[in-house]
């Protein structure tokens, strides 16, 4: 079972092809000489193709992956998994407790842009440590590239792109005040903060505070592909663009690097101790794009013509999916989208990666493949249809009998309804979609004895034809769940 609370790692690996698992998620690798998509498909599909496990290691914390790089100790050392076995790329000097990598995200040079330096073109690794310092940093040497400092009026805690290898949203934790505050009942109006960034060369476009004052109980907030996302503890949710909170509010315009006077202070920029002032202070409520109320505030928009799914808010709702178009809120026929099934783990849908507007619909026992199409005659509506279905390979009947024999003899015979995730039944714990392939990869375990056994599935993403199947020899139990950066 390796180390005690432990991260397990391991790769499975053929001539061309690589798999490295980590609990329950399948990771992917994306190779850096291309072999024909065509070629690499018939090579999964031949039955003479055979993967075995390589390699094997351990970590006490998060282990992550990312473009054939396995990312270990808070992304300070790294290893690569593209040649046949791998090997160190680079190992960071070892820091405090206080300068640790918190998150990071990969960011590579888009085709086309003209950099200012050689060195850019290169993949770099955008992160952000414990004390508020975002760095930009070598993915092949790991030489620290940039360093900007955010300030200390609030803790920096998460990154994410708001648009995808453009744009990055630093978030700060929730402001909660001391527990003298709390003890008191003293609401902190400002919750959290977003700092903004163009990526590469790096410019601020704004900090941006999360008012209660203004915005009123909200409990959350991010920002994704220029809008901002607002949560509430009622299930609503709001939706406002962030340029034009920008264009409205920004008090000053700040730039890396630069002199700047704020609140009696002087300072550069982005450098300590003097870091970054937000800048974006909003005194009035912006205008709203959006709302709608969800269950535990969930909301996706996706789809073509754009299209969002939310849960009805409430509780006995839960496990049923309303799909609508986004321009009237107008339910798409066959929009309501229930799986039949009765579980302990919920279901769970989303809007399809691969672009193509789509939707999957993950259970126990299947997965769906929903595609949205006009209404023949009525362009203006949608419907929604199956695509295709994965079904897990499991007895048709759920009734089980129970002979029970009384103390006279007699034979009674009771019958029950297995659970569709019942653990000795084959059940679907992951579905990913593997861009560079094609491919939609699906895990499904089977619990024998004390242990699970698991195959790992690869399908047709266009059709959903079965190309693959590969049983791994580890007990579910030993592989560990992923969270990809």
């Amino acid at each position: 079972m390796g180390l005690p609370d432990a991260f397990s790692f391991m790769l499975l690996m053929s001539s061309l092809q690589t798999i490295i698992l980590k609990v329950g998620h399948l990771i992917k690798p994306k190779h850096e000489g291309r072999v024909k998509e065509g070629f690499k498909i018939m090579f999964l599909n031949n039955e003479s193709t055979k993967f075995k496990n390589v390699w094997t290691t351990h970590s006490r914390s998060p282990i992550a992956y990312e473009r054939g790089r396995i990312y270990f100790d808070n992304y300070r050392r790294c290893v690569s998994s593209v040649a046949s076995e791998p090997r160190k790329l680079y190992e960071m000097p070892k820091c405090s407790k206080s300068e640790k990598i918190e998150d990071a995200l990969l960011w590579e040079c888009p085709v086309g842009d003209i950099l200012p330096n050689s060195a850019d073109y290169k993949s770099s690794l955008i992160a952000l440590t414990a004390h508020n310092w975002l760095l930009r940093i070598s993915a092949t040497t790991g030489k620290i590239l940039e360093k900007i400092y955010l300030g200390h009026y609030c803790k920096f805690r998460y990154l994410s792109w708001d648009t995808p290898q453009e744009v990055i949203a630093v978030k700060s934790a929730q402001n909660r005040g001391s527990a003298v505050v709390r003890q008191a009942g003293i609401q902190q109006p400002i919750l959290l903060y977003l700092a903004v960034f163009q990526v590469l060369p790096f410019s601020l476009i704004g900090i941006l505070e999360i008012n209660k004052k203004i915005f009123g109980n909200v409990t959350d907030a991010t920002l994704s592909h220029g809008i901002l996302i607002v949560m509430y503890n009622s299930g609503l949710v709001r939706l406002y663009s962030f340029q034009t909170i920008a264009e409205q509010f920004m008090q000053q315009k700040l730039d890396l690097g630069c002199a700047c006077r704020w609140g009696g202070t002087t300072g550069t920029v982005g450098e300590s101790p003097f870091g970054i002032p937000c800048n974006i202070k909003i005194t009035d409520t912006p205008p709203l794009l959006f709302e709608v109320s969800s269950l535990e505030n969930a909301f996706q928009i996706g789809g073509h013509p754009w299209h969002y799914i939310i849960t009805p808010n409430k509780k006995k709702q839960k496990g049923v999916f309303h799909i609508c178009a986004l321009k009237d809120n107008s339910l798409a026929k066959n929009g309501i989208q229930e799986m039949d099934c009765c579980s302990l783990e919920s279901d769970w849908i989303y809007f399809h990666p691969d672009a193509s507007g789509r939707i999957i619909h993950v259970g126990p026992n299947q997965v769906k493949v929903l595609k949205l199409t006009e209404i023949e005659n009525n362009s203006s509506q949608h419907q929604i249809s199956e695509d295709f279905v994965i079904l897990a390979n499991r007895e048709n009947n759920k009734n089980e009998n129970v002979l029970t024999v009384t103390a006279s003899g007699r034979v009674v015979k009771k019958s029950f309804n297995l659970l569709d995730d019942d653990p000795e039944q084959e059940t679907f714990k992951v579905v990913d979609y593997e861009d560079e392939l094609d491919l939609l990869s699906v895990v499904a375990v089977t619990q024998i004895d004390a242990e699970g056994k698991a195959h790992l599935d690869f399908h047709c993403n266009e059709y959903g034809t079965l190309l693959k199947s590969i049983p791994l020899v580890e007990s579910w139990d030993v592989v560990s769940r992923v969270h990809g950066i």
